[in-house]
């Protein structure tokens, strides 16, 4: 039964490829000079699609793809119809509103945000009841509220080195973010046992500790499987999908 993966294009996509890597889902057509969107591992019976990070979840909804990897910003933006199977731990960065340096909000008004997350952003103050007038940018987001476009930003921020450059400074957190294990639905109930024991047991509960702990491959291998589930089974609160395969595969 072949295992169809999603992966997105870039640094998120070839770091989780890595891992595979190198607990034995290599593709070798995958890290050649291709043009190729398309690769297969015939021994192991994969395919890995590589695909705009933003498309992920549609290839995933759709049944193009069984599982992939993305992350939670674009899971917040795009709220495809999948199982959200697994916090991966890296990738890490967060969603949050910026303002110039002394910002005093006019609640008077609907406040102006500009942002390229237009969801996110409507979700986020539907929830405070706030009225905004969003202003869609998709790139260079931070010059909006120097040029007076916008009152705030909503964007993502990882070191807040953009921000302090522009007398930026986050002034509340969103969300947090990092890469996902998101799985189609129905795949997920035919080949539940093969997504489990080919991609969550063999690899991406070593993708976990490697990422998070920064052990070895070689050291994570030692580790006993008891740990490793007691581990993920802690990690996956919350992921109730998760919680319950990975608790029937211990019982099994």
């Amino acid at each position: 039964m072949e295992i169809r993966i999603a992966l997105p294009k870039g640094r998120l996509g070839m770091k989780a490829y890595g891992i595979l890597k190198n607990n034995g889902y290599e593709c070798l057509e995958l890290e050649g000079d291709s043009r190729k969107l398309v690769f297969h591992n015939t021994e192991k019976n994969i395919t890995y699609f590589m695909v705009k990070p933003s498309d992920v979840p549609t290839y995933v909804a759709r049944g193009a793809a069984d599982i992939g990897i993305v992350g939670k910003d674009t899971l917040l933006e795009e709220n495809a119809d999948v199982y959200e199977l697994l916090d991966l731990g890296f990738g890490k960065c967060k969603f949050a509103i910026a303002a110039p340096n002394g910002y005093i909000e006019d609640e008077s008004r609907p406040l102006i945000v500009a942002t390229k997350y237009v969801n996110v952003a409507k979700n986020y103050y539907e929830k405070k009841e706030r009225k905004i007038d969003i202003v869609k940018l998709n790139g260079s987001v931070e010059l909006g509220p120097l040029v007076d476009l916008s009152d705030v930003i909503l964007d993502i921020v990882e070191t807040g080195s953009t921000l302090k450059e522009n007398n930026l400074s986050v002034i509340e957190d969103v969300a947090d973010i990092s890469a996902r294990l998101i799985g189609n639905k129905s795949s997920y109930k035919f080949k539940r046992k093969k997504i489990d024991d080919i991609v969550i047991k063999e690899c991406l509960e070593k993708v976990y500790l490697f990422a998070e702990y920064d052990l070895s491959i070689e050291l994570v291998s030692l580790i006993g499987k008891k740990t490793l589930s007691d581990i993920l089974y802690y990690v996956a609160i919350g992921c109730n999908v998760y919680a319950a395969a990975l608790e029937n595969h211990s019982m099994s």
